[in-house]
């Protein structure tokens, strides 16, 4: 797969080369002359080592774009979705080489040819990610799984591994409830792996030991303690290995260049977006002449209130009853033009204002209704732990979620950004956004019929 990997990179590259030796390099190295005071052309010369710089440094954006957004995932995602990840590494690519080329120059080249190379390796991407998943596909067969729960039902871990057929069949299920013993000797049988969902932890830590003593594949879902457990510092106490786990503290010099990152980003994409903005406001007030922003009171850091502003997506009356709920699937509160924002998610750009304001930040927990965020405590205390951080425009949750993530999981999600926080995550996280805004499924609301939250 590795090997896959690098093949598919190099013909990427190949096609930039070609353009490069063939149109942008004769481009800057043009003589220099100078129309009305401007300087064109560069004569630039370059010798071999000049066009080998000039093709790693592309190799290395692309291996680094890929594999931020998930390009390189042979196996690991459907080939649709490797495809859609390589279609924003190549943009993300090609759109810095262009302005390289262009600095090379000391001014703008033509814009088609890069295009033209963008279209050729989506093309060439396109084939690469379905070649090389028909390939591991070959190589790998699925994998049968025995389930193994506890008290709760299986339905939604089963609905998602049967998503991937491709790689995982759970061919048995067996509860604790039928014996330990009798799962230790299941275990034994002709299996590729044991999921391990909601045991009991008296029950978990020895089937783990089981499994791990007989070799046997393990796919186990962590529980809340497991979360911060992989967050925690290890330390030696003489010989003896210690896992430290404290209270969370963002260092000072990262919450100056967090708040910087805030102030800055978000200034900028106000001035960008603000065409949007002004013709969203206008097809929302010419719907049906209500407000344009709706305001909601959130909870930030250390359950701190502050209120929210989006675009109105739903009706005016679409909580006359005073009881605060989640947007469901089809929801028939949503106007047609908040279904158009909602999708494109525009409906969230006035808190660009809120994060300048400092009440949010990027990155973050998403803030919750302070009645839901009750709700979710008196089912899961432990969701007050996600108010040790400042609530975000995006997070852990919505990159690696989606909409209708239960809140349990969600919460693990989010503990898992705050127990390994570095600016280098939030860079990270705030590169994979742009891919989820162009991901359906992540906007969808919850199923009328789901349960608010998960008791673990």
């Amino acid at each position: 797969m590795l090997f896959l990997g690098f093949v598919g990179l190099a013909m990427q590259t190949a096609v930039y080369a070609w353009f490069w030796f063939n149109v942008y390099y004769p481009e800057v190295s043009k003589p220099r002359i100078s129309i009305d005071g401007y300087e064109l052309g560069n004569g630039l010369k370059l010798y071999f080592r000049g066009h080998l710089l000039i093709l790693a440094i592309y190799f290395i954006l692309l291996l680094f774009f890929s594999n931020t957004y998930g390009g390189l995932k042979i196996g690991y995602l459907k080939p649709n979705d490797v495809f859609f990840s390589q279609i924003f590494a190549l943009f993300m690519v090609n759109f810095i080489s262009y302005f390289q080329i262009a600095l090379l120059n000391n001014w703008l080249v033509p814009v088609m040819p890069i295009v033209e190379v963008f279209l050729l390796q989506l093309l060439i991407s396109f084939l690469w990610a379905h070649v090389t998943n028909a390939i591991y596909m070959h190589i790998f067969k699925p994998r049968n799984l025995l389930l193994v729960s506890g008290i709760y039902p299986v339905d939604d871990i089963e609905r998602k591994f049967d998503t991937r057929r491709d790689k995982y069949r759970i061919v048995k299920k067996m509860n604790i409830s039928e014996g330990i013993d009798a799962i230790y000797k299941e275990c034994l049988g002709n299996y590729d792996g044991v999921v391990i969902w909601d045991v009991p932890s008296q029950f978990r830590n020895g089937l783990v030991k089981y499994c791990y003593g007989n070799h046997i594949r393990i796919y186990v879902m962590p529980k809340i303690t497991d979360v911060l457990l992989k967050g925690s510092d290890q330390l030696h106490l003489f010989d003896t290995p210690v896992l430290l786990l404290r209270e969370y503290s963002i260092k000072i010099e990262q919450r100056a260049i967090k708040r910087t990152m805030d102030i800055v980003l978000s200034i900028l994409l106000i001035i960008l977006t603000s065409p949007i903005m002004l013709v969203t406001a206008i097809a929302i007030k010419s719907y049906d002449k209500g407000p344009v922003l709706y305001k909601q009171v959130r909870c930030t850091w250390r359950k701190r209130q502050f209120k929210i502003m989006k675009f109105r997506s739903m009706r005016v009356d679409a909580e006359k009853d005073g009881v605060a709920r989640l947007a469901s699937k089809n929801d028939s509160r949503i106007t047609p033009v908040g279904k158009i924002i909602r999708s494109c998610r525009i409906d969230e750009l006035p808190q660009l204002f809120n994060i300048l304001k400092g009440d949010m930040s990027f990155i973050g927990p998403r803030p919750e209704r302070p009645e839901i965020v009750e709700q979710y405590m008196n089912e899961m205390p432990e969701f007050a732990f996600r108010t040790r951080v400042k609530a975000g425009l995006a997070g852990y949750a919505q990159v690696y979620g989606k909409y209708n993530t239960t809140p349990y999981d969600k919460l693990k999600l989010d503990l898992t950004y705050i127990e390994n926080y570095s600016v280098w995550l939030d860079i990270k996280l705030m590169l994979l956004t742009v891919k989820i805004l162009f991901t359906p499924d992540s906007t969808e609301g919850i199923e009328d019929d789901q349960t608010t939250a998960q008791k673990k």
